[in-house]
Protein backbone atom coordinates (compact mmCIF):
# COMPACT_ATOMS: atom_id res chain seq x y z
CA UNK A 1 0.00 0.00 0.00
CA UNK A 2 1.48 3.31 -1.00
CA UNK A 3 0.85 6.66 0.78
CA UNK A 4 -1.45 9.33 -0.84
CA UNK A 5 0.80 11.90 -2.84
CA UNK A 6 0.19 14.55 -0.35
CA UNK A 7 1.08 11.95 2.95
CA UNK A 8 4.53 12.05 1.45
CA UNK A 9 4.49 15.53 0.49
CA UNK A 10 4.82 16.21 4.23
CA UNK A 11 7.09 13.15 5.20
CA UNK A 12 10.03 14.67 2.74
CA UNK A 13 12.44 12.24 1.64
CA UNK A 14 11.08 9.91 4.29
CA UNK A 15 9.82 6.59 3.67
CA UNK A 16 5.91 6.36 5.06
CA UNK A 17 4.43 2.90 6.57
CA UNK A 18 1.07 2.24 7.76
CA UNK A 19 0.85 2.98 11.16
CA UNK A 20 -1.13 0.26 12.01
CA UNK A 21 1.37 -2.64 10.33
CA UNK A 22 4.25 -1.39 12.77
CA UNK A 23 3.38 -1.06 15.96
CA UNK A 24 7.02 -1.46 17.22
CA UNK A 25 7.31 2.39 16.48
CA UNK A 26 4.30 3.61 18.60
CA UNK A 27 3.78 3.42 22.21
CA UNK A 28 0.57 1.40 23.47
CA UNK A 29 -1.27 4.30 24.11
CA UNK A 30 -1.16 6.12 21.00
CA UNK A 31 -1.12 2.57 19.12
CA UNK A 32 -4.62 2.25 20.87
CA UNK A 33 -5.97 5.79 20.01
CA UNK A 34 -4.31 5.70 16.15
CA UNK A 35 -7.06 7.17 13.86
CA UNK A 36 -7.35 5.49 10.70
CA UNK A 37 -5.56 5.94 7.57
CA UNK A 38 -2.38 6.83 9.98
CA UNK A 39 1.09 6.54 8.83
CA UNK A 40 4.26 6.61 10.30
CA UNK A 41 7.74 6.71 9.32
CA UNK A 42 11.19 5.99 11.38
CA UNK A 43 13.78 8.33 12.23
CA UNK A 44 16.89 9.12 14.00
CA UNK A 45 16.50 10.00 17.47
CA UNK A 46 18.71 12.78 17.08
CA UNK A 47 16.03 14.36 14.44
CA UNK A 48 13.00 14.36 16.92
CA UNK A 49 13.11 18.06 16.58
CA UNK A 50 11.33 19.61 13.99
CA UNK A 51 14.11 21.49 12.97
CA UNK A 52 16.91 18.79 12.58
CA UNK A 53 14.08 17.01 10.83
CA UNK A 54 13.24 19.81 8.38
CA UNK A 55 16.84 20.31 7.78
CA UNK A 56 17.76 16.37 7.28
CA UNK A 57 15.04 14.97 5.59
CA UNK A 58 13.77 18.19 3.88
CA UNK A 59 10.36 17.59 6.05
CA UNK A 60 8.41 20.73 5.05
CA UNK A 61 7.82 23.19 7.69
CA UNK A 62 4.53 24.08 6.95
CA UNK A 63 3.44 19.94 6.83
CA UNK A 64 4.48 19.62 10.54
CA UNK A 65 3.13 20.27 13.81
CA UNK A 66 4.74 20.65 17.10
CA UNK A 67 2.50 19.65 20.83
CA UNK A 68 3.37 21.73 23.59
CA UNK A 69 1.65 21.01 27.32
CA UNK A 70 0.88 23.88 29.05
CA UNK A 71 -0.60 24.22 32.75
CA UNK A 72 -2.51 27.24 34.36
CA UNK A 73 -4.56 27.66 37.62
CA UNK A 74 -7.91 29.45 38.01
CA UNK A 75 -9.61 29.23 41.46
CA UNK A 76 -6.92 26.58 42.38
CA UNK A 77 -8.07 24.24 39.65
CA UNK A 78 -5.06 23.25 37.77
CA UNK A 79 -6.42 22.92 33.51
CA UNK A 80 -4.04 21.40 31.40
CA UNK A 81 -3.78 21.34 27.68
CA UNK A 82 -1.91 19.80 24.95
CA UNK A 83 -1.41 22.91 22.43
CA UNK A 84 -1.42 21.68 18.90
CA UNK A 85 0.30 24.36 16.17
CA UNK A 86 1.76 24.26 12.87
CA UNK A 87 6.05 24.03 13.19
CA UNK A 88 5.72 27.49 11.26
CA UNK A 89 3.86 29.48 14.04
CA UNK A 90 4.15 28.92 17.91
CA UNK A 91 1.03 28.55 20.35
CA UNK A 92 0.45 32.09 21.60
CA UNK A 93 0.58 30.54 25.38
CA UNK A 94 0.12 33.55 27.28
CA UNK A 95 -2.45 35.50 25.05
CA UNK A 96 -4.89 32.59 22.90
CA UNK A 97 -4.31 29.93 24.96
CA UNK A 98 -4.49 31.39 28.49
CA UNK A 99 -8.06 32.77 27.18
CA UNK A 100 -9.69 29.50 26.45
CA UNK A 101 -8.17 27.39 29.65
CA UNK A 102 -9.46 30.68 31.34
CA UNK A 103 -6.54 31.41 33.88
CA UNK A 104 -4.96 34.14 34.84
CA UNK A 105 -1.46 32.71 33.42
CA UNK A 106 -0.70 30.04 31.33
CA UNK A 107 2.97 28.12 30.91
CA UNK A 108 4.83 24.99 29.75
CA UNK A 109 3.85 22.16 31.87
CA UNK A 110 7.46 21.70 33.18
CA UNK A 111 9.43 18.67 30.98
CA UNK A 112 9.55 16.00 33.80
CA UNK A 113 5.78 16.61 34.43
CA UNK A 114 4.66 16.57 30.66
CA UNK A 115 6.81 13.27 30.34
CA UNK A 116 5.52 11.78 33.09
CA UNK A 117 1.91 12.66 33.11
CA UNK A 118 1.75 11.82 29.33
CA UNK A 119 3.82 8.30 29.19
CA UNK A 120 5.73 10.06 26.03
CA UNK A 121 9.19 11.39 25.37
CA UNK A 122 10.38 14.54 25.67
CA UNK A 123 10.66 15.81 21.95
CA UNK A 124 7.79 13.00 20.94
CA UNK A 125 4.64 13.93 22.51
CA UNK A 126 1.88 13.75 20.22
CA UNK A 127 -2.42 14.59 21.20
CA UNK A 128 -2.72 11.16 19.72
CA UNK A 129 -3.47 8.76 22.82
CA UNK A 130 -2.88 11.71 25.59
CA UNK A 131 -4.50 11.00 29.41
CA UNK A 132 -8.09 11.01 29.76
CA UNK A 133 -9.19 14.51 30.80
CA UNK A 134 -6.57 16.75 29.42
CA UNK A 135 -7.82 19.12 26.67
CA UNK A 136 -6.26 18.90 23.48
CA UNK A 137 -6.23 22.67 21.73
CA UNK A 138 -5.90 22.29 17.46
CA UNK A 139 -5.15 25.02 16.18
CA UNK A 140 -7.59 25.76 13.19
CA UNK A 141 -4.50 26.02 10.63
CA UNK A 142 -3.86 22.18 11.91
CA UNK A 143 -7.36 21.14 11.86
CA UNK A 144 -7.95 22.75 7.95
CA UNK A 145 -4.50 20.63 6.66
CA UNK A 146 -5.14 17.64 4.50
CA UNK A 147 -2.08 15.98 6.32
CA UNK A 148 0.31 16.73 8.83
CA UNK A 149 3.73 15.31 10.78
CA UNK A 150 3.73 14.96 14.14
CA UNK A 151 5.28 13.46 16.78
CA UNK A 152 4.45 9.68 17.99
CA UNK A 153 5.10 9.66 21.43
CA UNK A 154 8.67 8.78 21.12
CA UNK A 155 11.78 10.16 19.28
CA UNK A 156 12.10 7.17 17.13
CA UNK A 157 9.72 7.88 15.10
CA UNK A 158 6.98 10.15 13.83
CA UNK A 159 2.78 10.37 12.48
CA UNK A 160 1.92 11.50 9.23
CA UNK A 161 -2.37 11.97 9.96
CA UNK A 162 -5.16 13.89 8.89
CA UNK A 163 -5.45 17.50 10.38
CA UNK A 164 -9.50 16.69 10.42
CA UNK A 165 -7.99 12.95 12.52
CA UNK A 166 -6.58 15.23 15.07
CA UNK A 167 -9.39 17.66 15.41
CA UNK A 168 -11.63 14.74 16.32
CA UNK A 169 -9.39 13.32 19.18
CA UNK A 170 -11.25 12.76 22.42
CA UNK A 171 -10.82 16.10 24.29
CA UNK A 172 -10.04 18.05 21.21
CA UNK A 173 -11.46 21.46 20.91
CA UNK A 174 -10.72 23.63 17.24
CA UNK A 175 -9.22 27.11 18.13
CA UNK A 176 -7.27 29.59 17.04
CA UNK A 177 -4.08 29.51 19.03
CA UNK A 178 -1.21 30.07 17.17
CA UNK A 179 0.37 33.34 16.41
CA UNK A 180 3.04 33.33 13.42
CA UNK A 181 6.60 34.22 14.95
CA UNK A 182 7.98 37.66 13.60
CA UNK A 183 10.40 37.39 10.72
CA UNK A 184 14.03 38.20 12.01
CA UNK A 185 15.20 41.48 10.31
CA UNK A 186 18.44 40.93 8.13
Amino acid sequence: MSAPAAAQRVAGDLELLPAAEHPHLLPEAVRAALPEGAWTLEIDPGLADTQALVDAAHVPLDGSANCVVVAGKRDGEERVAACVVLASTRADVNGAVKKVLDVRKASFLPMDRAVEESGMEFGGITPVGLPGGWRVLVDTRVAGSEWVLIGSGVRRSKLVVRGADLAALPGAEVVDIAMTPPVAST
